[in-house]
């Protein structure tokens, strides 16, 4: 990471500590180094500004849709965190590879299953492109659940702080026990994964992913 990045870094960690109020402790408990999966859900376009300045190591990157790069601002932030721009209309090869190629250089790999924002804060189903990456790099999986700020526009709007929360969960890997890959399989992945961030959020974010007592899991095995 060059002292341009790191700058810029630092600019984004003064701004959103002034308007957020951030688990910060949380934040320093995220492992520094890979290879590892953190799967997040996602509520709106805080949680890059917010997550990868406050992480600011040249070891974390993400993906994000290809869109994203038509907005100046996300273009200036993302090529600057290396982030990967993936087509979520197609079957993007070069998004994947180059996601397989940032874990196989031990770095941490920042998705959200989701695809795209919630918006209400309230999680939507996941999709199960995830899925081929995590079962083809066998790296283990840190689910991080996000919360609280959902209405950061308003408040900023009438001059108040948002809260931002942020959960670690209990890092595991995906294990097929002999099943095939077949569609319905990547799928009933996908949502243990989407369960595993469901658990760290309060009931009433879960969303698609209600749950009552505990979950059971078959394919998501604890590390």
């Amino acid at each position: 990471m060059n002292r341009r990045a790191r700058l810029m870094n630092w600019f984004l960690r003064l701004v959103f500590q002034a308007v957020c109020r951030i688990d910060l402790e949380v934040i320093k408990k995220i492992p520094t180094s890979g290879p590892l999966i953190v799967v997040c859900n996602h509520i709106n376009f805080l949680e890059a500004p917010v997550l990868l300045p406050h992480l600011d190591n040249p070891a974390v990157t993400s993906v994000a849709k290809k869109e994203s790069w038509k907005n100046p601002l996300f273009k200036f932030l993302f090529d600057r965190w290396e982030i990967i721009p993936i087509d979520r209309d197609a079957v993007d090869r070069e998004a994947f590879r180059r996601s397989l190629a940032a874990l196989d250089q031990g770095k941490i790999l920042v998705v959200f299953p989701e695809g795209t924002r919630s918006k209400d804060g309230r999680m939507l189903p996941g999709k199960p492109g995830v899925v081929t990456m995590v079962m083809r790099s066998g790296v283990s999986i840190l689910p991080v659940g996000f919360h609280g700020y959902e209405n950061f526009w308003e408040n900023l709007k009438r001059l108040r702080a948002t809260d931002f929360h942020i959960a670690l969960g209990t890092p595991f890997h995906i294990h097929l026990n002999g099943d095939a890959p077949s569609r319905d399989v990547r799928q009933a992945v996908t949502d243990e994964i989407m369960y595993k961030i469901a658990e760290l959020l309060p009931e009433r974010y879960r969303g698609h992913y209600q749950f009552n007592g505990a979950v059971n899991y078959r394919y998501a095995v604890a590390d």
